[in-house]
């Protein structure tokens, strides 16, 4: 017999074999929006994956309690046309989140389009826990981040060149400079510093270049559509038809850029100093960590928040 004070379920009162039978009846008679609220004495977590599996991806699943005595999960269904926002979304919105990313190796920014339950389940990862953390940091106050999600366009390109656009250009001779160095003097002893002297060498090239196409190119363009008087007809590029036609470019050249960060951050162990370091060992791990730092705040500026917002303005001057 199972007892119920609102919408709260107590499932320690009920025999093993009616506990997922009876949460799911009492799942699918919710309405829309509406929650159940569970008690158990063990964390429920089979429920989740079974709830997901046989129902697919329409609740939301919330750690009210998590013991020793006491699980309560809160399980919310979802309204029809409700999905889940992607990891881009999300740190687009909330900076905070993209601390939870970073923390489980989740790649927010060159694979932002992905929801945290595809990312976690390509990874392996526990979801929600995951996603618990990310819950956490609503409840968080906010130490007043950056809004980029709220900036106009023609200032987020601004702040993107002179910002980390400048960083790359200032930063990356001096790593690839110390990256060859320090690969000269250690490799005998640690083979994976030619590689990491290769890919850096790489990033060199394909950054500048990279960065150079788009304040000659797609950048000029964003900001035109800004400043565009509605009356007059929408600018046109002299380099391609439409910025969809380029986005998908830039974001495989991302893409690249984030795939050779992993690399190296696998090769470093995480930057992770061997015993025999010197101080140009040292100076390299940093700036490499901050190299990565920056590039991924960066891609995630473009692919999360510019390239989206500016491919939806092209599309509004052209529908008025």
């Amino acid at each position: 017999m199972e007892t119920t004070i609102d919408n709260i379920l107590n499932v320690t009162l009920l025999e093993p074999k009616h506990k997922h039978p009876t949460i799911f009846l009492r799942y699918d008679a919710l309405n829309e929006g509406e929650s159940l609220i569970i008690h158990n004495d063990h964390d429920p977590k089979p429920l989740y994956y079974q709830l997901l599996g046989e129902r697919g991806n329409v609740f939301t699943w919330e750690y009210l309690e998590e013991g020793p005595v006491w699980w309560k999960v809160k399980i919310r269904k979802n309204i029809a046309g409700e999905i889940d926002e992607t990891m881009g979304e999300l740190a687009a919105k909330d900076l905070r989140k993209a601390e939870v990313f970073k923390k489980y190796g989740l790649d927010f920014s060159c694979s932002g389009k992905k929801t945290v339950k595809e990312a976690c389940a390509e990874k392996g990862l526990d979801v929600t826990k995951v996603e618990q953390e990310l819950q956490q940091t609503d409840k968080v106050p906010a130490s007043h981040p950056m809004p980029y999600d709220e900036w106009e366009l023609d200032f987020l390109v601004d702040y993107i060149v002179n910002t980390h656009h400048r960083f790359l250009r200032k930063n990356l001779p001096d790593i690839t400079t110390n990256a060859n160095k320090v690969m000269e003097v250690h490799s005998d002893l640690h083979p994976e510093l030619v590689e990491i002297n290769h890919l850096v060498k790489a990033l060199n090239s394909e950054l500048i270049e990279h960065i150079g196409k788009e304040e000659k190119m797609l950048f000029p363009y964003i900001k035109e559509l800004v400043r565009a008087d509605k009356s007059t007809p929408r600018p046109q590029s002299a380099y391609f038809k439409s910025i969809e036609d380029v986005v998908g470019n830039h974001e495989k050249e991302h893409e690249t850029v984030g795939n050779s960060l992993n690399r190296i951050k696998t090769l470093t162990h995480n930057y992770v100093l061997p015993e025999d370091a010197c101080a140009s060992y040292s100076l390299l791990y940093r700036m490499l960590r901050e190299f990565e730092e920056d590039t991924l705040l960066h891609i995630h500026l473009e692919n999360n928040i510019l390239f989206p917002k500016a491919i939806q303005l092209e599309k509004y001057d052209e529908t008025n």
